[in-house]
């Protein structure tokens, strides 16, 4: 049985560690670099930097920062924002990332997933969703939560899937920042129905969030950024306290 992860998040936004709630309300958590060390440390399995506001910005990634942060840390480190080009991901790899998440680009063009597995990889494509119940379902949103479509999470994710994506980065823009735990009902559905590890993303409080996102969601890494860059739980900490829950972990 492959170990389950724990991901702390960096959201960037002007060159600065930010977090919000319900993706509104954006407050600075910090320095990416200092913090990247010390997740590090602290015995993160991996590290996703989303560039939140590439997007709506019409610019790239912060290669220079991504750069910065890799040549600290030495985990998987996962990029994403204001991708949509093979030499977009180019740029980003040589930069220091070892996976890149597209998300916007990928549903206005889903051919750019075949294209970007084909020619690095499946297992570097991260297809990142924003998810919101409302109506009865979940539906995905574009633009860091900005723009709803019609289309339901559980279609994108297949159809991303089927055409390359390696894995699903999962966030519930309900459960976002509030603590009160992850979206564990869709988690499971998105896990139950894709061949590819996905990441439950959006609500962690409490360890116990983590343990049920394992157990409920079916996930297979957990992400988290207001309680790790706030030091409401220590990674260490909770890493122990999943094992003492006989969740497989990599201490």
């Amino acid at each position: 049985m492959l170990t389950k992860r724990i991901i702390p998040c960096l959201d960037i936004k002007d060159g600065r560690t930010v977090k919000g709630v319900n993706f509104e309300n954006i407050r600075d958590a910090g320095d990416p670099v200092e913090l990247a060390i010390r997740y590090c440390e602290e015995g993160a399995d991996e590290l996703v930097f989303l560039d939140i506001t590439a997007t709506n910005e019409k610019r790239k990634t912060l290669s220079e920062l991504v750069t910065r942060i890799a040549s600290n840390i030495n985990i998987p480190f996962t990029v994403g924002g204001g991708i949509n080009s093979l030499e977009d991901v180019s740029i980003l790899l040589n930069a220091g990332a070892d996976k890149i998440s597209i998300n916007t680009s990928a549903f206005k063009d889903p051919q750019l997933i075949k294209e970007l597995s084909s020619r690095f990889g499946s297992q570097c494509i991260v297809l990142a969703i924003d998810t919101k119940f409302e109506n009865g379902d979940w539906f995905v949103y574009l633009n860091g939560g900005k723009i709803k479509t019609e289309k339901k999470t559980l279609d994108w994710a297949k159809e991303a899937v089927e055409l390359g994506a390696g894995e699903i980065l999962l966030t519930s823009m309900n459960n976002d920042g509030t603590k009160n735990g992850f979206a564990n009902d869709i988690t499971k559905l998105i896990s139950e129905n894709v061949n590819v590890p996905v990441i439950a993303s959006g609500g962690a409080g409490s360890i116990q969030h983590f343990s049920d996102a394992f157990v409920l969601g079916k996930a297979d890494a957990a992400l988290a950024a207001s309680v790790f860059h706030f030091n409401e739980i220590n990674i260490q900490t909770l890493k122990k306290e999943l094992r003492n829950n006989k969740i497989e972990i990599r201490l």
